[in-house]
């Protein structure tokens, strides 16, 4: 007898786990969501409190680490990756011959596979050498990501500068100006909170690539594949875009009421892990409230709103980090498609974190199935066969 659950199976039955829920397939020692705290922690540090006193490379380095930098080691490693802000002729010439309808997904994808070609020996795979790749590809990925921006708007690409942040710098790249601090603190706010997150799709198909003894680059090029679908990384963009199709707080309840009894696929709400709320919902929430009274555009945010308490009132689901940072992003003048690429930004240091983790300690990924198709069969020669 073979049952679809994840509950305890009965002696004989064989219990499938689809979409493995419930499976543990490993232990980490880098992320947790702790129910007793309904607390997304890394290395034990709650993220909230990370996203108040830490800057994005500090929580990069503890990531990579398993500690939070000192004062100097935190400046030489802000230095190091400000070094590293540069891209080979080949592989912008490979961003500028990419179709200027692609998904900004795609070209990331790509560029990060020739990445992987332009490394001397990408078959040496330890730590040392791994970490600073992950140091490099988190440097890269914004220029690429700005690369790309730019030139399908018809503008020159921009240079990076060394002087400034990580999220500075990214706003200097496809925008030609850095905002005020505190849309860029929001912007890295929301790259802090999508740092890392445990075993989701993506982490996991990571680990499933470079558990083969693939290289990193096979691992992040797999990652971003799997973080493109909408019900993983794509979902923030198809906030936004809910959020247009809404229009006016007062269409809110009658739309999301619709929407139920259409029973649409409504993104921002749920999450495989969360059960009472998504715990890095609160801090965001504060920031995209920010954002929306620094461009005086609450509307979203009424919006916003009322679509939570109706989703909330009919069926008692709570919305995820993509409800708020779809948004955010969106009143920082960020085009839509561009979303998920940021959301790369940031989880090429859980990705990194996990494959070094992967690697240490490896054994390949290797599920077994229940076979449910014909029972064996005699193969008829083709003039016999109807």
């Amino acid at each position: 007898m073979v049952t679809e659950m994840t509950a305890e199976s009965a002696p004989g039955e064989l219990t499938i786990h689809r979409g493995l829920d419930g499976v543990v397939v490993d232990s980490t020692r880098i992320s947790k969501v702790m129910p007793e705290i309904n607390s997304l922690v890394y290395f034990g540090y709650p993220v909230q409190e990370l996203a108040e006193h830490c800057c994005f490379e500090e929580v990069a380095w503890l990531l990579w680490h398993g500690e939070l930098p000192g004062a100097q080691q935190l400046v030489a490693f802000q230095a190091e990756g400000r070094s590293r802000r540069h891209l080979s002729p080949a592989l912008l010439e490979v961003i500028r011959r990419a179709p200027r309808t692609a998904h900004p997904m795609d070209v990331l994808r790509t560029a990060v596979s020739f990445l992987g070609m332009e490394d001397p020996d990408p078959d040496t795979q330890n730590a040392a050498v791994n970490l600073d790749r992950s140091i490099s590809l988190m440097a890269k990925i914004p220029i690429m990501l700005a690369a790309f921006y730019r030139l399908r708007q018809g503008k020159e690409i921009i240079p990076p500068r060394s002087d400034l942040g990580f999220a500075q710098n990214f706003f200097h790249l496809c925008l030609g100006q850095v905002p005020s601090p505190e849309v860029v603190r929001a912007f890295e706010v929301s790259l802090i909170l999508y740092a890392e997150h445990g075993f989701n799709a993506s982490t996991f198909t990571s680990r499933v690539v470079v558990s083969t003894l693939s290289d990193i680059y096979s691992g992040v090029t797999a990652a971003i594949g799997s973080l493109k679908g909408p019900l993983h990384g794509g979902a923030n963009e198809e906030v936004m875009r809910m959020l247009l199709e809404v229009g006016r707080p007062e269409h809110a309840r009658d739309w999301m009421l619709e929407a139920l009894r259409q029973k649409r696929k409504i993104m921002g709400f749920g999450h495989r892990v969360y059960k009472h709320g998504d715990s890095r919902c609160p801090t965001m929430e504060k920031h995209t409230r920010r954002m929306g009274e620094l461009t005086g555009q609450m509307k979203w945010m009424e919006i916003a709103d009322i679509l939570k308490a109706t989703m909330l009132q009919e069926k008692n689901i709570h919305p995820n980090l993509d409800f708020y940072s779809g948004p955010a992003y969106y009143l920082m003048g960020i085009d839509i498609d561009v979303f998920t690429p940021i959301f790369v930004m940031a989880r090429i240091t859980g990705w990194t974190a996990h494959i070094i983790e992967q690697m240490a300690a490896n054994r390949l990924i290797r599920p077994l199935s229940h076979y449910t198709g014909p029972g064996e069969r005699r193969v008829q020669p083709l003039a016999q066969r109807t």
